[in-house]
């Protein structure tokens, strides 16, 4: 069945930046509704331990991101468990179409929809990811002290990661699919300089190998792409670095966008293009892609959606006495 439902401020997607935007704008007595999209929680809940979220020593992804929902609930946000399939901001009130039939309008809007890493689609990939297949250095490089380690890819993101993975691991070997990186200079001259970092070249991975009690992994399988053979490096992980894909689909005609799809906002602001339109957490972030940075935007979004509805409210005529009229 169809309805409707009214807000002051819409907040699409529930990740860090979702939730602390709900935290904050239902402190400022908005009355926040938080839709939590096809993945509630976000890229957390397929994390196992989080060891860099200030306040805790280790928690599990999952674990965190139910605290920050019932947080969002505590405050009075108002969550709700559908995915926003269409979004129209070309006019106040904003009006989001949700798969459940509920159309939602809004005087304010926060896109918090985040990114997700971009995977090669192997099953066996799939089956170790967060048992040793990892599409983040700055989240797992901490749990590969001393180790071995395979970091797949030829971008910014793959000798970043390698280069950042050399302050834990024992060795790091960078498989690319060609014979030259599509890295920075800069970065490439560094990693080549580096003598903890073999690289592979016109390799790709083929399979992650490892066991099941405790699963783990314990090696990979490269695919050579000039004669199709096959060879094995032990590894105790895989960091697979071939990019990400962030979540802008429902503005991408609406909103400028850079970086692959980033939403773009302006310089120390969540603010977009679009005024009443803000944008927080990974879906515009290309650079930091952190929960504890994600949740520091959701915070700003809500606090600049909150000046931006106040500003519009004493921008708004009076109403008139009706009592002073009749009374003429």
């Amino acid at each position: 069945m169809s309805s409707a439902r009214h807000t002051r401020l819409l907040i699409i997607g529930s990740g860090p930046a979702g939730y602390t935007a709900a935290v904050y704008g239902a402190r400022a007595m908005l009355e926040p509704i938080l839709i939590q999209g096809i993945q509630p929680g976000g890229q957390l809940t397929i994390t196992t331990e989080v060891e860099n979220w200030p306040g805790d020593t280790e928690v599990q992804g999952p674990d965190l991101m139910l605290r920050m929902e019932a947080h969002a609930k505590a405050t009075g946000a108002e969550i709700i468990a559908d995915h926003i399939s269409a979004l129209d901001l070309s006019r106040r009130p904003f009006t989001a179409a949700g798969d459940s039939g509920t159309t939602y309008t809004a005087d304010a809007v926060v896109l918090a929809t985040g990114a997700q890493a971009k995977w090669l689609g192997l099953p066996s990939e799939e089956k170790f990811k967060g048992f040793g297949v990892s599409a983040c250095a700055t989240c797992d490089g901490f749990f590969y002290r001393g180790q071995e380690v395979v970091v797949i890819g030829g971008g910014n993101s793959a000798v970043e990661e390698a280069l950042f993975l050399t302050n834990f691991a024992a060795k790091v070997t960078l498989v690319h699919r060609r014979d030259e990186l599509r890295a920075e200079r800069i970065l490439q001259d560094r990693l080549f300089r580096n003598p903890k970092i073999e690289t592979i070249w016109f390799h790709t991975l083929d399979e992650v190998l490892g066991g099941d009690n405790p699963p783990g992994v314990t090696g990979v399988r490269l695919r050579d792409l000039r004669d199709g053979s096959l060879r094995e490096i032990p590894c105790s992980g895989v960091f697979v670095a071939i990019g990400h894909a962030p979540a802008s689909e429902l503005v991408a005609d609406q909103l400028e966008t850079h970086h692959g799809g980033y939403v773009v906002t302006k310089p120390d602001s969540t603010a977009t293009a679009i005024p009443g339109v803000f944008a927080a957490g990974d879906i515009t972030d290309h650079v930091f892609r952190q929960a504890v940075t994600s949740a520091g935007m959701g915070c700003m979004a809500a606090l600049e959606a909150e000046r931006f509805l106040a500003a519009e409210d004493a921008a708004a005529p009076a109403a008139p006495d009706v009592a002073a009229v009749g009374a003429g």
